[in-house]
């Protein structure tokens, strides 16, 4: 099909305008059917098929939409690159950005006042367009997360001419560039006056009414680039998230941690593995599984003699997504040698507190956990925070005596248990062993009231293989996990370095194994999930909020 179409690529080709862009010459009619046939191989034969349709009709310049509005913006194009003019320019100088120039000239313009010899040239995308009068506008113009309300008047424009000429093909959603000079409407709100509007980008389809259109969640994440454009609670988010990241990086930078890259792609599964994503490796014809922990070779490089090591990377988990679980999402995990859980508490504690005052100004702050229109908790992370024994607390909350913790992985405590969650209405899916029954309780009867951050510690050792057994307490380990709001949001452990008991966790992989018999110093690992913590720390509900592009279900399957 690419060899049918492309043939006569020698030959002069006519503009051809598609939904999708604008082709003018050779060279953009090969970039474009290129990176039509640059999916990938997975897509369904169908939507295949619709995008070679797509391919076939760019032999004739025909313009074919879906709506009215499509239909004019195209027409508009059609003419300026009749009249030899470029509606998606190469380049435009930006002489300052919107935040410099609103944190320069906020303070220094009076109401009503015009520095005319201060020009400036700055752009961003019209959000809302507004015609107050016969020869003047109203733009709303947005960029770097903020708004600036541009007025447009003719009297005040290069000439009358250009004027007509240039407000004529400007709409809502178009990028533009505008050279002006600073102003302040009546009511102390800053300004531009543009002396000159450039297009720069046209936007081809019309913008919902943020309110109305963009309520849905389905719509937000389906079409997040309108998200992005009328929603400035969504923008702020994303900024939000990328502060946390950026604070966990910087973080462990200043205390001699080396970031480092573990595979993503590796040729045995991890523990689970009806859950883990399995893929081909065509020059190495073997079974790749995608990663759902990267212990194993932080461990390694500790073993060899790198002793404080992080990654912040994506990690995947073939389960149902919902409200609390993507299942592809993003942590940090690092691994400290010469050092225990207990030594981690005290990083996490430092760390979340510090992070959550640099982002939000204060370590306490208002969550609305039922959505924005539900009554607000407060949530303070302001150290220590609380820590509370699995077991006991489990005890006490039921009110009842559990198996001592070494004996839980008898048959007698596996009854005890069932028969526990059967009495408490506690649901547990097959297989229902010890540790998921346990996990189950500790679900309903203690991670709910984890408002604030709260350390879960010590757990037993039937839920905690990779962790070392506790110093004081036998049958449980050096472990804690993390909840805020219910949710948990992490794990650290101090790491088991014995050989002969490790090496059954990793007996897929020789080489690891003989990393562990070389011998692994003391250390401790914490893995933070970046995608609940920012859930928390943005106020959201749903976990695909923080995602930018979260998994879901093409249109073209529905």
């Amino acid at each position: 099909m690419l060899r049918v179409v492309t043939r006569d690529l020698g030959r002069s080709v006519n503009p051809v305008l598609t939904k999708n862009c604008l082709i003018t010459n050779n060279q953009q009619l090969c970039h474009f059917l290129v990176s039509k046939f640059s999916f990938h191989n997975g897509f369904k034969r169908q939507y295949q098929q619709k995008q070679e349709q797509k391919i076939i009709e760019l032999s004739t310049p025909v313009i074919k939409s879906k709506n009215e509005y499509f239909e004019k913006r195209c027409d508009i194009i059609k003419k300026l690159i009749e009249e030899k003019e470029d509606p998606y320019p190469h380049k435009f100088h930006v002489s300052m950005s919107l935040t410099d120039f609103i944190n320069k000239y906020n303070s220094q313009v009076k109401e009503e006042e015009i520095l005319e010899n201060e020009i400036q040239n700055i752009a961003g995308r019209i959000i809302s367009l507004e015609k107050t009068d016969v020869n003047s506008f109203v733009y709303e113009v947005y960029s770097e997360g903020l708004n600036i309300k541009v007025k447009i008047q003719e009297n005040l424009y290069k000439d009358i001419e250009s004027f007509k000429k240039d407000t004529d093909k400007i709409c809502c959603g178009d990028v533009i560039g505008i050279v002006g000079v600073p102003t302040k409407f009546k009511t102390g709100q800053l300004s531009i006056v543009p002396q000159k509007i450039i297009l720069l980008s046209p936007c081809l389809q019309q913008l919902p009414v943020a309110n109305a259109e963009l309520s849905k969640k389905e719509t937000r994440y389906n079409q997040r680039y309108l998200d992005l454009i009328l929603n400035n609670k969504s923008r702020k988010r994303f900024f939000d998230r990328a502060k946390i990241i950026s604070f966990v990086r910087k973080y462990l930078d200043e205390m001699k941690f080396l970031e480092i890259e573990t595979p993503v792609m590796n040729a045995y599964p991890s523990e689970n593995k009806d859950t883990t994503f399995k893929s081909y490796h065509d020059d190495l014809n073997i079974d790749i599984f995608m990663r759902m922990s990267s212990d194993l070779h932080h461990k390694a490089l500790i073993g060899e003699g790198i002793e404080r090591v992080y990654e912040i990377g994506r990690k995947f988990i073939n389960k149902k997504n919902n409200e609390t679980h993507h299942s592809e999402f993003t942590t940090c995990e690092f691994y400290m040698a010469y050092a225990d859980y207990n030594d981690l508490m005290s990083i996490t504690e430092n760390m979340l507190s510090e992070m959550v005052k640099k982002i939000t100004g204060s370590c306490k702050f208002q969550y609305n956990p039922d959505g924005p229109e539900s009554e607000s908790i407060e949530i303070d992370f302001t150290p220590p925070f609380k820590k509370i024994p699995l077991i006991k607390t489990l005890e006490d909350k039921l009110n009842v005596k559990l198996p001592s913790a070494n004996e839980l992985n008898t048959i007698e405590s596996n009854k005890f248990l069932d028969d526990l969650c059967i009495k408490h209405n506690v649901e547990c899916q097959s297989p229902r062993t010890t540790a998921r029954l346990l996990d189950k309780l500790v679900g309903k009867f203690i991670e709910n009231s984890c408002i604030n951050p709260t350390f879960i510690i010590d757990h037993p050792e039937i839920m905690s293989p990779l962790a070392k057994g506790h110093r004081f307490e036998k049958g449980l380990t050096e472990r804690f996990d993390i909840f805020i709001m219910g949710h948990k949001i992490g794990h650290g452990y101090s790491v088991l370095t014995n050989p002969y008991l490790n090496n059954s966790k990793c007996i897929n992989d020789e080489d690891l194994c003989t990393t562990f018999e070389l011998g692994l110093p003391p250390l401790a690992g914490l893995i933070i999930g970046i995608d609940r913590l920012a859930m928390i720390l943005t106020n959201s509900n749903d976990i695909k909020d923080v995602i930018l592009f979260p998994s879901i279900k093409p249109n073209f399957l529905n």
